[in-house]
Protein backbone atom coordinates (compact mmCIF):
# COMPACT_ATOMS: atom_id res chain seq x y z
CA UNK A 1 0.00 0.00 0.00
CA UNK A 2 1.64 3.55 -1.05
CA UNK A 3 0.29 6.18 1.39
CA UNK A 4 1.91 9.25 -0.43
CA UNK A 5 0.07 11.85 -1.84
CA UNK A 6 0.12 10.81 -5.70
CA UNK A 7 1.52 14.31 -6.65
CA UNK A 8 4.89 13.01 -4.89
CA UNK A 9 5.41 9.95 -5.97
CA UNK A 10 7.68 10.88 -9.12
CA UNK A 11 8.81 14.66 -7.92
CA UNK A 12 12.05 15.45 -8.25
CA UNK A 13 13.61 17.10 -5.01
CA UNK A 14 15.17 20.47 -4.38
CA UNK A 15 18.95 19.92 -4.55
CA UNK A 16 20.92 21.29 -1.69
CA UNK A 17 24.07 22.44 -1.46
CA UNK A 18 27.35 21.87 0.62
CA UNK A 19 26.62 22.59 4.59
CA UNK A 20 29.94 21.31 5.43
CA UNK A 21 30.22 24.63 7.31
CA UNK A 22 28.22 23.41 9.94
CA UNK A 23 30.25 19.94 11.01
CA UNK A 24 33.30 21.94 11.71
CA UNK A 25 34.13 23.64 15.05
CA UNK A 26 32.74 27.24 15.17
CA UNK A 27 36.87 28.68 15.15
CA UNK A 28 37.18 26.86 11.68
CA UNK A 29 33.85 27.99 10.29
CA UNK A 30 35.84 31.30 9.37
CA UNK A 31 38.04 30.10 7.18
CA UNK A 32 35.52 28.97 5.14
CA UNK A 33 34.44 30.76 2.10
CA UNK A 34 30.13 29.50 1.72
CA UNK A 35 29.40 30.62 -1.89
CA UNK A 36 27.24 28.32 -2.69
CA UNK A 37 23.87 29.14 -1.99
CA UNK A 38 24.22 33.25 -2.28
CA UNK A 39 23.99 34.11 0.79
CA UNK A 40 25.52 37.46 2.68
CA UNK A 41 29.81 36.98 3.26
CA UNK A 42 29.67 39.21 5.91
CA UNK A 43 27.44 39.32 9.24
CA UNK A 44 24.90 41.51 9.55
CA UNK A 45 23.95 44.80 10.82
CA UNK A 46 25.06 45.01 14.90
CA UNK A 47 21.95 45.94 15.44
CA UNK A 48 20.66 42.45 14.87
CA UNK A 49 22.74 41.69 18.20
CA UNK A 50 21.82 44.41 20.03
CA UNK A 51 18.15 43.37 19.51
CA UNK A 52 18.58 39.83 20.65
CA UNK A 53 20.76 40.31 23.26
CA UNK A 54 17.91 42.98 24.56
CA UNK A 55 15.67 40.02 24.10
CA UNK A 56 17.74 37.76 25.98
CA UNK A 57 17.43 40.12 29.42
CA UNK A 58 14.73 38.18 29.98
CA UNK A 59 13.58 34.77 29.49
CA UNK A 60 10.42 35.20 30.59
CA UNK A 61 8.70 33.96 26.95
CA UNK A 62 10.78 31.18 25.43
CA UNK A 63 7.61 29.18 26.93
CA UNK A 64 4.87 30.81 24.83
CA UNK A 65 4.26 31.39 21.47
CA UNK A 66 5.81 34.14 19.18
CA UNK A 67 3.87 37.44 18.35
CA UNK A 68 2.01 36.57 15.64
CA UNK A 69 0.92 40.36 14.74
CA UNK A 70 3.76 42.90 14.83
CA UNK A 71 2.31 45.93 14.13
CA UNK A 72 5.55 47.78 14.09
CA UNK A 73 7.34 45.37 12.72
CA UNK A 74 4.57 45.60 9.62
CA UNK A 75 4.95 49.22 9.35
CA UNK A 76 8.84 49.57 9.14
CA UNK A 77 8.62 46.77 6.27
CA UNK A 78 6.17 48.92 4.71
CA UNK A 79 7.99 52.06 4.64
CA UNK A 80 11.11 50.10 3.51
CA UNK A 81 9.03 48.57 0.33
CA UNK A 82 7.32 51.95 -0.42
CA UNK A 83 3.86 50.67 -0.37
CA UNK A 84 1.03 50.21 2.56
CA UNK A 85 0.62 48.02 4.65
CA UNK A 86 -2.12 45.92 3.55
CA UNK A 87 -0.39 45.16 0.24
CA UNK A 88 2.53 43.18 2.02
CA UNK A 89 2.43 39.87 4.44
CA UNK A 90 5.89 38.44 5.82
CA UNK A 91 6.70 34.84 6.24
CA UNK A 92 9.26 32.61 7.32
CA UNK A 93 11.35 32.97 4.16
CA UNK A 94 10.71 33.20 0.78
CA UNK A 95 10.03 29.58 0.16
CA UNK A 96 7.29 29.63 2.50
CA UNK A 97 5.77 32.75 0.46
CA UNK A 98 5.92 30.11 -2.44
CA UNK A 99 4.29 27.82 -0.64
CA UNK A 100 1.40 30.14 0.76
CA UNK A 101 1.02 31.19 -2.85
CA UNK A 102 0.79 28.21 -4.66
CA UNK A 103 -2.08 26.24 -1.74
CA UNK A 104 -4.11 29.74 -2.41
CA UNK A 105 -4.13 29.92 -6.70
CA UNK A 106 -2.56 26.75 -7.78
CA UNK A 107 -5.10 24.10 -7.72
CA UNK A 108 -4.79 19.92 -8.84
CA UNK A 109 -4.15 19.91 -13.34
CA UNK A 110 -3.28 23.42 -13.04
CA UNK A 111 -0.69 24.62 -16.09
CA UNK A 112 1.96 26.32 -14.91
CA UNK A 113 4.73 27.88 -16.86
CA UNK A 114 8.24 28.82 -15.06
CA UNK A 115 10.75 31.03 -17.09
CA UNK A 116 13.82 28.86 -17.19
CA UNK A 117 16.58 27.46 -15.91
CA UNK A 118 15.37 29.31 -12.77
CA UNK A 119 15.49 28.74 -8.80
CA UNK A 120 14.23 25.34 -8.53
CA UNK A 121 12.00 25.46 -5.60
CA UNK A 122 8.76 27.03 -7.25
CA UNK A 123 8.91 24.24 -9.84
CA UNK A 124 8.84 21.29 -6.94
CA UNK A 125 6.19 23.68 -4.25
CA UNK A 126 3.78 23.75 -7.42
CA UNK A 127 4.20 19.94 -8.26
CA UNK A 128 3.73 19.13 -4.35
CA UNK A 129 0.36 21.02 -5.01
CA UNK A 130 -0.68 19.32 -8.45
CA UNK A 131 0.23 21.29 -11.19
CA UNK A 132 1.47 20.45 -14.42
CA UNK A 133 4.57 22.59 -15.06
CA UNK A 134 6.60 23.86 -18.13
CA UNK A 135 9.70 25.22 -18.27
CA UNK A 136 10.45 27.52 -21.09
CA UNK A 137 14.01 27.64 -20.95
CA UNK A 138 16.21 30.12 -22.54
CA UNK A 139 19.19 29.06 -25.34
CA UNK A 140 22.37 27.58 -24.73
CA UNK A 141 24.04 31.03 -24.68
CA UNK A 142 20.99 32.21 -21.99
CA UNK A 143 20.10 34.69 -24.09
CA UNK A 144 16.27 35.60 -23.35
CA UNK A 145 13.30 35.29 -26.37
CA UNK A 146 10.57 37.98 -25.45
CA UNK A 147 8.68 36.47 -29.00
CA UNK A 148 9.44 32.66 -27.80
CA UNK A 149 8.25 33.25 -24.26
CA UNK A 150 4.70 34.53 -25.32
CA UNK A 151 4.42 32.09 -28.32
CA UNK A 152 4.57 29.78 -24.81
CA UNK A 153 2.23 31.59 -22.64
CA UNK A 154 -0.26 31.56 -25.66
CA UNK A 155 0.34 27.87 -26.06
CA UNK A 156 0.07 26.62 -22.25
CA UNK A 157 -2.60 29.00 -21.44
CA UNK A 158 -1.05 28.56 -17.87
CA UNK A 159 -2.69 29.52 -14.77
CA UNK A 160 0.18 31.00 -12.91
CA UNK A 161 3.67 32.24 -14.57
CA UNK A 162 6.74 32.03 -12.40
CA UNK A 163 9.69 34.82 -13.56
CA UNK A 164 13.23 35.22 -11.39
CA UNK A 165 13.82 39.06 -11.93
CA UNK A 166 16.87 39.04 -11.67
CA UNK A 167 17.13 35.40 -12.99
CA UNK A 168 18.84 32.80 -10.65
CA UNK A 169 20.87 31.54 -12.12
CA UNK A 170 21.87 33.62 -14.93
CA UNK A 171 21.76 36.83 -13.63
CA UNK A 172 19.79 38.42 -16.35
CA UNK A 173 17.13 40.87 -15.53
CA UNK A 174 13.91 41.43 -16.82
CA UNK A 175 13.03 45.55 -17.56
CA UNK A 176 9.79 46.30 -15.68
CA UNK A 177 7.92 47.46 -18.92
CA UNK A 178 8.34 44.58 -20.58
CA UNK A 179 6.94 42.81 -17.29
CA UNK A 180 4.00 45.26 -17.36
CA UNK A 181 3.47 44.68 -20.79
CA UNK A 182 3.21 40.78 -20.14
CA UNK A 183 0.63 41.07 -16.96
CA UNK A 184 -1.23 43.83 -18.74
CA UNK A 185 -1.81 41.51 -21.90
CA UNK A 186 -1.83 37.63 -19.65
CA UNK A 187 -4.91 38.70 -17.53
CA UNK A 188 -6.12 35.03 -16.68
CA UNK A 189 -2.88 34.47 -15.74
CA UNK A 190 -0.98 34.77 -12.00
CA UNK A 191 2.47 36.17 -11.95
CA UNK A 192 5.18 35.55 -9.57
CA UNK A 193 7.62 37.73 -9.84
CA UNK A 194 10.75 36.62 -7.67
CA UNK A 195 13.15 39.26 -6.35
CA UNK A 196 15.31 37.91 -4.07
CA UNK A 197 17.95 39.67 -5.40
CA UNK A 198 16.84 43.19 -6.45
CA UNK A 199 18.43 45.25 -3.69
CA UNK A 200 21.45 44.28 -5.94
CA UNK A 201 20.07 45.15 -9.33
CA UNK A 202 18.03 48.27 -8.09
CA UNK A 203 14.77 47.62 -10.46
CA UNK A 204 11.62 45.86 -8.55
CA UNK A 205 8.23 45.04 -9.95
CA UNK A 206 6.68 45.92 -7.12
CA UNK A 207 4.60 49.56 -7.56
CA UNK A 208 3.01 46.71 -10.14
CA UNK A 209 0.92 45.35 -7.75
CA UNK A 210 -1.37 48.27 -7.36
CA UNK A 211 -2.48 48.47 -10.92
CA UNK A 212 -2.68 44.74 -11.89
CA UNK A 213 -4.59 42.29 -9.72
CA UNK A 214 -2.52 39.34 -11.11
CA UNK A 215 0.99 40.42 -9.97
CA UNK A 216 2.81 38.86 -6.95
CA UNK A 217 6.03 39.97 -5.85
CA UNK A 218 8.01 38.04 -3.47
CA UNK A 219 11.19 39.22 -1.70
CA UNK A 220 13.86 37.51 1.11
CA UNK A 221 16.40 39.10 3.48
CA UNK A 222 18.54 36.24 3.28
CA UNK A 223 20.95 37.80 0.38
CA UNK A 224 21.58 41.46 1.03
CA UNK A 225 20.22 42.09 4.62
CA UNK A 226 22.68 38.71 5.71
CA UNK A 227 19.82 37.23 8.34
CA UNK A 228 19.18 33.87 5.82
CA UNK A 229 19.36 32.27 9.43
CA UNK A 230 17.16 33.67 10.65
CA UNK A 231 14.25 33.00 7.90
CA UNK A 232 12.68 35.76 6.82
CA UNK A 233 10.36 36.57 3.36
CA UNK A 234 7.64 38.67 2.40
CA UNK A 235 4.87 38.98 -0.44
CA UNK A 236 4.02 42.59 -2.02
CA UNK A 237 0.39 42.17 -4.08
CA UNK A 238 -3.39 43.73 -4.23
CA UNK A 239 -5.11 44.21 -1.11
CA UNK A 240 -7.37 41.03 -1.52
CA UNK A 241 -4.06 38.64 -2.57
CA UNK A 242 -2.53 39.59 0.26
CA UNK A 243 -5.42 38.57 2.56
CA UNK A 244 -6.38 35.68 0.86
CA UNK A 245 -2.81 34.39 1.37
CA UNK A 246 -3.35 35.31 4.71
CA UNK A 247 -5.75 33.01 5.03
CA UNK A 248 -3.67 30.01 4.73
CA UNK A 249 -0.46 31.61 6.26
CA UNK A 250 0.73 30.41 9.59
CA UNK A 251 1.33 33.31 11.57
CA UNK A 252 2.80 31.77 14.98
CA UNK A 253 5.84 30.60 12.51
CA UNK A 254 7.93 33.68 12.96
CA UNK A 255 9.91 33.31 15.84
CA UNK A 256 10.88 36.16 18.25
CA UNK A 257 14.36 36.21 17.49
CA UNK A 258 13.62 36.57 13.77
CA UNK A 259 11.50 39.38 14.03
CA UNK A 260 13.82 41.26 16.25
CA UNK A 261 16.62 40.56 13.54
CA UNK A 262 14.49 42.01 11.15
CA UNK A 263 13.73 44.99 12.84
CA UNK A 264 17.26 45.66 13.32
CA UNK A 265 18.35 45.28 9.99
CA UNK A 266 15.67 47.60 8.74
CA UNK A 267 16.91 50.13 11.24
CA UNK A 268 19.94 50.42 9.66
CA UNK A 269 19.28 49.82 5.96
CA UNK A 270 22.50 51.74 5.49
CA UNK A 271 24.96 48.88 6.45
CA UNK A 272 22.85 46.66 3.96
CA UNK A 273 23.68 49.30 0.99
CA UNK A 274 26.83 49.35 1.89
CA UNK A 275 27.19 45.99 1.74
CA UNK A 276 25.11 46.10 -1.68
CA UNK A 277 27.67 48.25 -3.04
CA UNK A 278 30.89 46.49 -2.01
CA UNK A 279 29.59 43.15 -4.10
CA UNK A 280 28.38 45.27 -7.13
CA UNK A 281 31.93 46.07 -6.96
CA UNK A 282 33.43 42.76 -6.66
CA UNK A 283 31.21 41.38 -9.19
CA UNK A 284 32.59 43.96 -11.76
CA UNK A 285 36.33 43.12 -11.18
CA UNK A 286 35.27 39.43 -10.84
CA UNK A 287 33.85 38.80 -14.17
CA UNK A 288 36.46 41.31 -16.08
CA UNK A 289 39.19 38.67 -14.69
CA UNK A 290 37.13 35.76 -15.14
CA UNK A 291 36.81 36.91 -19.26
CA UNK A 292 40.34 37.35 -19.27
CA UNK A 293 41.27 33.51 -18.35
CA UNK A 294 42.08 30.49 -20.47
CA UNK A 295 39.03 28.92 -22.68
CA UNK A 296 38.32 27.11 -19.88
CA UNK A 297 35.52 28.70 -18.89
CA UNK A 298 32.91 31.72 -19.73
CA UNK A 299 31.15 34.06 -16.70
CA UNK A 300 27.82 35.71 -17.60
CA UNK A 301 27.00 39.12 -16.84
CA UNK A 302 24.44 39.47 -13.65
CA UNK A 303 22.49 41.66 -11.66
CA UNK A 304 22.02 39.44 -8.84
CA UNK A 305 24.74 38.60 -5.82
CA UNK A 306 26.64 35.92 -8.07
CA UNK A 307 27.85 34.99 -11.05
CA UNK A 308 26.97 32.10 -13.71
CA UNK A 309 30.30 29.95 -15.14
CA UNK A 310 29.93 27.56 -18.11
CA UNK A 311 33.04 25.48 -18.18
CA UNK A 312 34.30 23.60 -21.32
CA UNK A 313 33.27 20.49 -19.88
CA UNK A 314 31.00 18.78 -17.01
CA UNK A 315 34.67 17.50 -15.87
CA UNK A 316 36.24 20.56 -15.52
CA UNK A 317 33.10 21.93 -13.67
CA UNK A 318 33.38 18.84 -11.24
CA UNK A 319 37.04 19.07 -10.73
CA UNK A 320 36.94 22.83 -10.43
CA UNK A 321 34.24 22.63 -7.86
CA UNK A 322 36.03 19.78 -5.89
CA UNK A 323 39.49 21.69 -5.84
CA UNK A 324 37.62 24.69 -4.55
CA UNK A 325 36.47 22.04 -1.85
CA UNK A 326 39.39 21.03 -0.61
CA UNK A 327 40.35 24.72 0.17
CA UNK A 328 37.46 25.45 1.98
CA UNK A 329 35.85 27.23 -1.06
CA UNK A 330 32.33 26.29 -2.05
CA UNK A 331 30.64 27.30 -5.09
CA UNK A 332 27.43 25.97 -6.30
CA UNK A 333 27.30 23.17 -9.56
CA UNK A 334 23.81 23.38 -11.33
CA UNK A 335 22.07 19.98 -12.31
CA UNK A 336 18.33 21.83 -12.77
CA UNK A 337 18.66 21.45 -16.92
CA UNK A 338 20.98 20.20 -19.21
CA UNK A 339 21.62 23.93 -20.51
CA UNK A 340 23.30 23.82 -16.95
CA UNK A 341 25.40 20.25 -17.22
CA UNK A 342 28.86 22.22 -17.58
CA UNK A 343 27.90 25.29 -15.41
CA UNK A 344 28.60 26.53 -12.07
CA UNK A 345 27.28 29.59 -10.01
CA UNK A 346 29.45 31.68 -7.80
CA UNK A 347 27.83 33.65 -4.99
CA UNK A 348 29.65 37.04 -4.96
CA UNK A 349 31.04 38.36 -1.68
CA UNK A 350 33.86 41.11 -0.73
CA UNK A 351 36.91 42.22 -3.18
CA UNK A 352 39.10 40.22 -0.96
CA UNK A 353 36.92 37.43 -0.61
CA UNK A 354 36.72 37.41 -4.90
CA UNK A 355 40.57 37.47 -4.86
CA UNK A 356 40.76 34.25 -3.13
CA UNK A 357 38.22 32.43 -5.22
CA UNK A 358 39.62 33.94 -8.39
CA UNK A 359 43.62 32.68 -7.77
CA UNK A 360 41.76 29.06 -6.55
CA UNK A 361 40.36 28.69 -10.24
CA UNK A 362 43.79 30.12 -11.94
CA UNK A 363 45.52 27.09 -9.73
CA UNK A 364 42.75 24.42 -11.03
CA UNK A 365 43.65 25.71 -14.32
CA UNK A 366 47.17 25.78 -14.10
CA UNK A 367 47.05 22.59 -13.09
CA UNK A 368 44.15 20.69 -15.07
CA UNK A 369 44.78 17.93 -17.73
CA UNK A 370 41.33 16.98 -20.00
Amino acid sequence: MVYFNSFLRNLKPYPLASHKIWTVDRDERDGMLKLDWNEATIPPSPKVSENIHALLEKENFYNIYPPTTNPKLLQTLAAYVGLPTENIQYCVGSDTVQEYIAKTFIAPGDPVLALGPCYDNFRLTAQANGAVVTIHEVDEEFAFDAAAFEAAIDSLNPRFIYICSPNNPTGYLHPIPYIEKLVSAYTDSMFLIDEAYWEFAGVTAKDLVLRYPNVIVSRTMSKAFAIANFRFGYMVSSAENISRMSIVRNPKNINSFTQAAVMGVLADADYMWRYVKQVNAAREVFYKALTALPRHLKPYRSEGNFILIKCCSPQFKDGLIQYLAERNIFIRGLHQSKLLESCARISIGTQPQMERVLSGIQEFIATYKA
